[in-house]
Parts: structure tokens; sequence; C-alpha cells
């Protein structure tokens, strides 16, 4: 047995025992951890400044990495909400009584051991195992060499917390950052039931071709908004800028403007304020002609379409109908997040049935493509495939079920 599976089962065995702690030492030291980062704010901060001090801040990612005492703040209120969700284990879904006497109940329990493989989001680590310690879960976590010394931070804290409590601090493992260990975690069937790679298109899609072990893909956001002939302009404003600008690094953040022919005169005004928050547009040919010079919009590329851009960046593509916005949406979609701006109610049901994503928004921003903000407290990522889950991903998400089968000595003839 190498070192990296010597470490696998460490998590294995110990995982075993995490469905037995009761909920009352679950949600004590999920709240002695929300303390200890809010007590900690200056040491992550020191070790967070160590990873950015090797970023460059034009970097897509530095934003990702960044953590704030605000951050943090935000971090722990987070862990306080999902402490206070009711327990994912133990929910019957199912149960019946079979002619022979036999008694079935379909129970929830945990998968098991799951691995993560992210990049720079030293949030990432807090959340996982808020979520994982809550449904009974062992972690592998495997973080990227940009925010290794936040990840090891932070998992130093969360030991301390499990030491206090007497919970086995080795079902929950951070591997060294580099390309060795992500390979050995891929290839470790039979130590990890499942693994969920959080971060870009590219990271996801190597997950998915190098694994054999079964993979949940999250993250990728290529996310279009389409406004029709018939939107409200005000309301297209606010939600494409909000969609665009708000953390334009995360994967709900907008990448591509949908417009329909009739609103090119309106498109100046649509994107106006995104051009003053810095946002630079590549436009089609036909949506070039009705905008201002400006040195933010340039000609769009084949290659602006389908792009995850992961910052200030989006595209603009015109179309004449609602079908020819539908076949581009199904064309370059990472099925994660779409919307349409339209006061059409046959175009909006339309949409809502037909576009093929995760999450599909009519009037509204794709921002709100999160755990949190869905009532689901802290994901663990936003699934874009649909075996097992979908969407965000969050205690219940981490949970499988079981048979349990009463009987008084039947057998089978």
């Amino acid at each position: 047995m190498n070192e990296y599976q010597s470490i696998f089962q460490e998590v294995r065995n110990s995982s075993r025992k995490l469905a037995g702690i009761s909920a009352e030492k679950t949600s004590a030291i999920l709240r002695d951890l929300a303390d200890l980062a809010v007590a900690q704010i200056p040491f992550l901060l020191g070790e967070n400044q160590k990873d950015l001090d090797r970023m460059d801040q034009t970097n897509p990612m530095y934003d990702r990495l960044l953590l704030s005492e605000a951050r943090i703040k935000g971090i722990a209120a987070e862990i306080l909400q999902v402490n206070g969700l009711a327990s994912p284990l133990g929910i019957k879904l199912e149960e019946k009584m079979l002619e022979n006497g036999l008694y079935l109940s379909k129970v929830t329990v945990p998968l098991g051991v799951i691995g993560i493989i992210y990049e720079a989001r030293p949030n990432v680590t807090f959340d996982v195992f808020t979520l994982a310690l809550k449904s009974g879960n062992g972690l592998v976590l495997k973080g990227g060499s940009d925010a290794d010394f936040s990840n090891r931070a932070i998992l130093k804290m969360i030991h301390q917390v499990l030491e206090r409590h007497g919970i086995p601090t080795q079902a929950f493992q951070l591997l060294p950052a580099d390309r060795i260990a992500t390979k050995a975690l891929l290839e470790a069937v039979g130590f990890v039931d499942v693994i969920i790679p959080r971060g870009s298109q590219g990271l996801i899609e190597f997950v998915r071709q190098n694994a054999k072990v079964p993979v949940i893909e999250t993250g990728a956001g290529i996310v279009h908004t389409y406004v029709d002939e018939t939107a409200d302009l005000a309301k297209a404003k606010g939600i494409l800028h909000n969609s665009k600008t708000r953390r334009p690094s995360v994967c709900n953040s907008l990448d591509c403007l949908i417009v329909h022919e009739s609103q090119l005169g309106n498109l100046q005004d649509l994107i106006q304020p995104m051009l003053d928050s810095g946002v630079q547009v590549f436009a089609d040919e036909k949506s070039l002609g009705f905008m201002e010079k400006n040195p933010l919009i340039l000609p769009a590329q084949p290659e602006h379409f389908g792009t995850e851009f992961l910052s200030l960046k989006m595209s603009v593509k015109t179309v004449q109908d609602l079908d020819e916005a539908l076949d581009h949406i199904a064309t370059y979609s990472s099925r994660h997040s779409e919307a349409i701006v339209s006061e059409n109610r046959d175009h909006i049901e339309r949409f809502l049935l037909e576009v093929d994503a995760a999450a599909v928004y009519a009037n509204a921003s794709t921002a709100f493509t999160d755990g949190n903000q869905f009532g689901l407290g802290a994901e663990i990522g936003i699934s874009t495939q649909k075996l097992h889950a979908r969407g965000p991903m969050a205690l219940r998400e981490l949970t499988s079920y079981k048979w349990i089968v009463r009987g008084e000595g039947q057998t089978r003839q």
C-alpha cells in the first residue's frame, strides 16, 4: 500500500464513525469552528496573503482566492446557518410491509468518503467540511497550489476543533498540492466513493476524463441571458448588470447576452451600466453597429461564444426569435444557469420548459444560483449533470440511501 492509499484507508476507516456522532456534538463542533474562524481572522489573512503574493492581481482567480475580514465573517455565518438545518441522515424516504411479513424502509445515509478537487477557493475548505460533517461523510481534499497556505491554515483550525471534541481528524484530510496526489485521488477506487471537482471547465473535464472513481460534475458555468422583444428595459438593465458585475469570477456570472434584433436600438442603453463598470464586450456583427465607439467594445470572434470568462468580459449574440435563442443556448450552454427577460408569458414558459440547465430563470439574475440563496445553506458545488444530483449540492445531495429489511425468520422459496 503506497503513501496515498494509506491516507485514503485512514479516511475510510475513520469516516465509518461519523454517522454515529450525536446531533448535539455536531452542533457544538460547528459552533466552535465558526467562533474560531472569527477569532483567528488575523492568522487566516496572514496565510492567505502568502498565497495572494504569488498570484497576479489581474488573474481572474485572484478574487476567488482573496479572503477578507468580511468574507471570513460571512463564512462563519454560513457555518452557523448549516448548523441550524435539520440533519439529512436517517430520513425515512419510503416504507412498506410485504405480504410475507418483511418490513422494508428506505433510509438516507452518508455517501461515505468524498474527494474534492478544487482550485483557488479557500472558502471551499470551510464549506465542504461543514457539509461533510453534518452529513456524516469523510473528506479527502485536494486543493490547488495557489491556495495551499490558506487551505492548510483552515484545515489546522478544523483539526483543532475536532480534537477538542474527540472526533478522529483522520476522517478529514488535505493532500499535497501536486499532480501526483491528484492522480492518486482520481484512481482511489475502493477508498473514495465519489469525486466532486470545483473549478474551471478545464479542471472539470480533466477530472471527468481521468477519474476511475465516479464523478459529479460541478462548477463550470457558461451563462446566457436572453432579452426578448417584450422585455422590460429597466428590469433587463438591472438583471444584466447584477449577473455580470456582482462577482464576475464565480460560475453563475453572465457570459453571453442574447438580444432580440428588435432591441438593438436599446442595446447601448442596456450595456452602458456594464461598460461603466469596466466590462469588455465582444459583439457580433449585427449588434456592433448599434453601439457607440468604445475601446471596451470589440468584434466577437467564434471563441467568444461558449466561453466561461470568469472576469469582466462578455459576448453579445443577436437573434431573430426565441427559436434561435434556444438553439444558441443548446449549442453553447454548460447547463448551469440560463435566464430570459421577457413580458411574454408564452415565451417565458417555453424557455423554462425547453432550456436544459440546472437552474432556469425568468426575469431574475443568475447570481441567485447558490446553495445559500436557495435556502440550502453552504453548497459543495453546483451540479451540472443529471445523475444523483442537479443544481446546488447541499446536505441532502450528500446522502444516498439504503434499504433496511426487518423480518422474523422469513426464508425465500
